[in-house]
């Protein structure tokens, strides 16, 4: 049942957005599906290339989210064929190919993970290899004759590396052709993407009017910034919150956050209401709320979004006996001293952190007790070359929030 409120349902598509291609041609869509109480097909291609999702990946899902509440019909589109290339967007190389079961490898991990922000009950999913499969080299040749080699070198970092005589693979050209034809496939009516898909988008649009059909309204989110509130979310800068990291992480990476980041996280990755966040857009003008308590009702909106509202709460105990009573967790992981590699009843400091699962590496333990993030039994230690004789009852900690016991 498409909701029948013009208004309300611009007043929703438009929250959060960066850029609507057309606004126009939006605007007549939502009106005739009112009229004729049809969903409009809303598309959203995902390239299993990273199988692990982050909050910044969770702004256009909520969009798609926010779709189906008003009674659109969803799809979702594993780039399994797509993936075989890898897209090409901000890359100054030729990416490598991923294989076929790299790629259905992380497609099963992007379903099980997108559920915990779509309704699954509500939602379409398709494998694109399901129409690009078949397609005869006639058929692709006439795909490929739609657009010309200079409007593909009009996509910047295709541009950029063509003017710095970097190598641009031809296979790399297919990859906004075949997510185009996705839409063409699917009659999309709407496509989503981050602002720095919209050559892709675009695409779409232009492939549409070539097998005549309406183009898509192509619709940006913007791309949200990481935790420093600078630069964007992403796992190579550590900057990110992870919607599979466990509940106590989760939270506390948020309270880590930056004050001033919080409305825009509460209107780009979270499901409360348009009311609401102008509820709270006006507590913070007139000072009625805290900052704290509100990065506090911020933090266990994400980890209810990413589990459910008790694992919210313990999240949330749990971190005001850490933090705020100085108290040690209750559920910490335990390591055996037995299962350690001991030389004369001692371990390197960065090996004990590694074999406790506290970093990933020797050389991350060996940078985080140069930073002076490491406590052996609330006592800092900053000496790389420190060896410990582990005995039980022994805690480490590595950050604010990574702990470990030694047992026997």
């Amino acid at each position: 049942m498409v909701i029948k409120d013009l208004d309300y349902q611009l007043e929703v598509i438009k929250r959060g957005i960066a850029e609507i291609v057309p606004e126009d041609e939006l605007i007549n869509k939502v009106k005739k599906s009112i009229e004729t109480q049809k969903p409009l097909k809303v598309k959203l291609g995902l390239d299993p290339s990273a199988p692990d999702i982050h909050l910044g990946h969770t702004v256009v899902l909520q969009k798609m989210r926010q779709f189906q509440d008003l009674g659109h019909q969803v799809m979702i589109i594993i780039g399994d064929f797509t993936g075989r290339i890898g897209d090409p967007t901000g890359k100054s190389e030729t990416r490598k190919q991923l294989t076929e079961e790299e790629v259905q490898k992380n497609a099963r991990t992007y379903k099980e993970q997108i559920f915990k922000i779509l309704d699954p009950e509500k939602t379409v999913m398709e494998f694109n290899s399901k129409w690009l499969a078949p397609l005869n080299f006639e058929e692709i040749i006439r795909l490929a004759a739609n657009v010309t080699v200079a409007r593909m070198l009009e996509r910047e970092d295709f541009s950029n590396r063509y003017k710095k005589g970097q190598p641009i693979s031809i296979h790399e050209f297919f990859y906004p052709l075949m997510q185009g034809y996705d839409s063409v496939a699917l009659e999309a009516d709407i496509e989503l993407g981050g602002t720095d898909q919209k050559f892709n988008l675009l695409m779409g649009r232009t492939l549409q009017k070539e097998y005549g059909q309406e183009p898509q309204v192509a619709i940006m989110m913007p791309i949200l910034e990481g935790l420093d509130g600078v630069q964007k979310m992403s796992k190579s800068l550590g900057n990110y919150i992870g919607i599979t990291e466990p509940p106590s992480e989760i939270y506390g990476k948020t309270m880590s956050l930056a004050d001033e980041l919080m409305v825009r996280y509460f209107e780009l990755v979270t499901p409360i209401s348009l009311e609401e966040l102008e509820k709270i857009k006006q507590g913070l003008r007139e000072e009625k709320i805290h900052p704290r308590d509100l990065k506090m009702r911020l933090a266990r909106e994400l980890v209810a979004m990413c589990y459910d509202e008790e694992t919210a709460q313990k999240a949330e105990t749990e971190f005001k006996k850490v933090f705020q009573k100085r108290e040690l967790p209750e559920n910490m992981p335990e390591i055996k001293i037995k299962d350690l590699e001991l030389a004369n009843r001692k371990i390197w400091l960065p090996k004990l952190l590694s074999s406790a699962e506290l970093v990933k590496s020797t050389s991350e333990g060996k940078r985080m007790i140069k930073q002076g993030a490491v406590k052996i039994n609330d006592e800092r230690v900053t000496d790389v070359d420190t060896e410990i004789e582990p005995s039980p009852g022994m805690i480490l900690r590595v950050g604010k929030r990574r702990f470990a016991k030694i047992i026997e």
